[in-house]
């Protein structure tokens, strides 16, 4: 392990033991400094995510500054409620005593955060972290170098040395803060990482949140708006060139429609890129060459149906692509796409598309599309999945009242809110005993090993 890693971890370990972050003052403080300090880089921000991603003010804003500036300002409101130890009721057995639920902080955590999302997915579980009392590790994406670089330097004005600090870097870097000794990991990226994360973590017991991707599936109905349907997976695989854990995936459609769907896709997507001149400025670009040519790959194995014209090879970017009915098999249809792609996949009966799904990893995300409420209620109650929307795509991780997370291959817990908070925070439970009365019951010697107390003493 380097010097400047394990000097990091002690730091943070030594800034703990102080204390200093259990007290409500200082974390308000902290939360406090840190949003001063991202409205004084704002501008350096949305720069940052331009250069990496190509993402304009106007995006980079939308769906990641003003995320982050939410969530935090919500931290700031509602910090002393979440603190406050919650008052439960004891058993009978028990009387007379109280019982409390402390939010203690884990200590020393770790959060290595993804390349797409470079911003606000490194910066929504820090607020979390630090509003709990953590102290912080930072580990930014290496690809994202732009905004890791002003990540780490808004870390360097917001917090005291040893509270939070930034860790820049590649594999390497990655591979010895895994191999550190932490309270808690937060880790953002793929599933084949995230199993690595968690091998890891267990040689330490050290618990942890996977936040990972796979396959997210759209279901469109027959009864479905069918220009509305295309107008919002459009939106969904246009914003971020594709580049998001909650993207639609893939479309399974009825038959009978499909056909018709896929042209008011091509009309959406015409409508909101509208020239090569504005997706040139305006479409973000794919992350590097490594990621575009694995795109490609996927599209050239495959026989697209429809590709635009409206994008610029010369600065990263993919055309919106639409393959219709590609091979089970295919390479599209094996691995996350995470870019412009939309495989649409025909179904005879909404029957078709359950098993399609249900035979699967489970997704992040799904997207239904219908009017229809005992199909509504349906798939949510027979398929397994992260969360997700109905009648739209993607929005739902915006929604501080709704945990973000996954589920089997595609994660482990969730975050956002208070639920953000209560990830980052150990749940202790106290019973405070009265010496007024004690129940005799309890104690040997017992007077008839063959009979049983009554029921009632244990129940609330």
């Amino acid at each position: 392990m380097s010097s400047l890693i394990q000097e990091n971890i002690e730091k943070g370990r030594s800034f703990f033991n102080t204390g200093a972050s259990l007290n409500y003052a200082y974390r308000k403080k902290a939360l406090l400094k840190f949003r001063e300090v991202l409205k004084n880089n704002k501008t350096q921000i949305l720069d940052a995510l331009q250069k990496d991603l190509n993402k304009t003010h106007y995006e980079g804003f939308m769906t990641e500054y003003a995320l982050v500036m939410s969530e935090l300002s919500l931290a700031i409101k509602k910090l002393r409620k979440w603190m406050k130890p919650q008052r439960k009721m004891p058993a009978l057995s028990q009387m007379p005593a109280s019982a409390k639920l402390y939010s203690e902080p884990y200590g020393l955590v770790l959060i290595m955060s993804p390349w797409n999302y470079p911003f606000q997915l490194c910066i929504i579980p820090l607020i979390a972290a630090i509003a709990a009392g953590n102290t912080v590790i930072v580990k930014p994406s290496a690809y994202s170098k732009h905004t890791s670089d002003i990540i780490a330097e808004i870390v360097k004005q917001a917090f005291n040395e040893g509270h939070v600090s930034v860790i820049l870097g590649g594999r390497e870097e990655n591979s010895q803060l895994l191999n550190g000794v932490f309270d808690y990991i937060f880790f953002t990226g793929s599933p084949t990482v995230g199993k690595l994360v968690m091998q890891k973590a267990a040689n330490n017991m050290t618990p942890f949140t996977l936040e990972l991707g796979g396959k997210s599936p759209c279901i469109i109905a027959e009864d479905a708006d069918i220009k509305v349907a295309a107008k919002r997976i459009a939106f969904g695989k246009i914003l971020n060139s594709g580049q998001i854990c909650v993207a639609p995936d893939y479309a399974l459609i009825s038959e009978n429609i499909a056909d018709l769907f896929i042209a008011e896709l091509i009309k959406a997507e015409q409508s909101m890129l509208k020239s090569k001149e504005y997706a040139s400025k305006c479409f973000p670009k794919i992350i590097n060459e490594k990621h575009r040519k694995r795109i490609l790959g996927l599209i050239e194995a495959s026989s697209p149906t429809y590709q635009t014209d409206f994008f610029d090879p010369e600065k990263g970017q993919i055309p919106f692509t639409i393959i219709k009915n590609p091979d089970e098999n295919s390479p599209v249809m094996q691995e996350e796409i995470f870019g412009p792609v939309l495989p649409v996949i025909t179904y005879k009966n909404i029957d078709e598309a359950f098993a399609f799904i249900k035979k699967r990893p489970k997704p992040l995300a799904l997207y239904l599309f219908t009017d229809s409420r005992p199909l509504k209620h349906r798939v949510t109650k027979e398929i397994s999945y992260g969360g997700g929307c109905i009648n739209d795509t993607v929005i739902h991780l915006a929604s501080h009242s709704l945990p973000f997370g996954g589920v089997g291959n595609s994660g482990i817990g969730h975050y956002h809110g208070k639920y953000g908070f209560d990830t980052f925070s150990h749940k202790k439970s106290v019973l405070s005993k009265w010496k007024l009365f004690d129940l005799p019951v309890r104690y040997h010697p017992i007077k008839d090993a063959k009979k049983t107390l009554p029921q009632i003493l244990f129940d609330k």
